[in-house]
């Protein structure tokens, strides 16, 4: 894993997928020559609090200005001395975080591709979350990583309607449209009792999140909402009922979710407490919008995420967790 980054003011990352949201920011009189002397120390002495503590507590801008410090004065890459003191699921994490940002989603869509089964859930969150831009980012940093094609790799791993929704997703718009045609197209189609499934695809994967906001409410879809008792993804679960794969209501419905309250969507993927998931939305979404996600977290279980992830790990893994979920809500 090399990083190609250049230096930049921890207020100003061009390319870093920074927002106030965040839980990691910026270190305040950040001096990376200090930082690594007090990293290659802990590692030597395989400290791993230490090497967890520095990490967690520094922006990704800041952390890879670590790495080339650190490569100038040891000449030793920092991911190679990580790997050798850490193990397992904080391994994971830490390398993770020392990644850039469409680095690490392009490693998460190539494990979500590789053993027996794809899995469906991690593609779908890392290309209904991000933004047509990251999106390209990341299939260049895939090309780079592993010297593939993301588009075929994906085509690869799936088919019918789910592979075309995957397909357009990875070409996905923020373009606009008019509110009234596309919610009328939406509500007519929902009455076919064959459903046409690219008429939604094209919809909800070229138009602004804003733009598809306003079309769920609407006048037409509050009055099928109304008149079935059904919510957007209700009304979609019925109507493609009969597909033999349930992979295209999976994505339908979570691209609606995703426009509806995304850090929701993102909170309801946390609270399977699997590692890799919890790692996955984390280390994504610390320098972003990870605050809101734990506003979501909160207000759809009923406690904190800080306190979630204490009931459920232990050890080195919770100091990492817990230091990048930052404080109690």
């Amino acid at each position: 894993m090399e990083s190609n980054s250049q230096d930049a003011s921890p207020l100003m990352m061009e390319g870093m997928w920074w927002g106030t949201l965040g839980s990691v920011r910026p270190f305040p009189n950040f001096r990376p020559e200090r930082d690594v002397a007090i990293l290659h120390a802990a590692l030597e002495k395989k400290d791993v609090s230490t090497v967890v503590g520095i990490l967690t507590n520094r922006n990704n801008a800041q952390r890879q200005s670590l790495a080339r410090v650190y490569k100038s004065v040891s000449q030793k890459e920092l991911y190679v001395s990580l790997k050798k003191v850490l193990s397992g699921d904080l391994q994971s994490l830490i390398l993770g975080l020392m990644m850039m940002p469409e680095q690490f989603e392009a490693h998460r869509l190539r494990k979500a591709m590789e053993g027996a089964g794809t899995d469906e859930d991690t593609l779908l969150e890392v290309l209904c979350t991000r933004t047509p831009q990251q999106i390209s980012d990341i299939t260049a940093s895939y090309s780079q990583e592993f010297k593939r094609d993301l588009e075929k790799d994906l085509m690869s791993e799936t088919s019918g309607d789910f592979s075309r929704l995957i397909e357009a997703l990875l070409k996905k718009e923020n373009g606009t449209g008019i509110i009234d045609q596309d919610t009328a197209s939406l509500s007519e189609e929902l009455k076919n009792k064959k459903p046409a499934a690219d008429v939604w695809i094209r919809i909800l994967t070229t138009r602004h999140p804003d733009h598809l906001r306003m079309v769920f409410l609407s006048a037409v879809l509050d009055e099928l909402e109304f008149e079935s008792g059904q919510t957007v993804e209700e009304a979609l679960e019925s109507h493609f009922k009969g597909l033999q794969s349930g992979d295209l209501r999976k994505g339908l419905k979570t691209l609606v979710r995703c426009v509806q309250n995304q850090p929701l969507l993102l909170a309801q993927r946390i609270q399977t407490m699997k590692a890799a998931v919890v790692q996955g939305v984390m280390v994504s979404h610390c320098e972003e919008d990870l605050l809101r996600v734990r506003v979501a977290f909160l207000q759809s279980t009923g406690a904190s995420l800080y306190t979630a992830l204490q009931k459920q790990f232990k050890g080195e893994l919770l100091q990492g967790f817990l230091a990048v979920c930052r404080a109690e809500d």
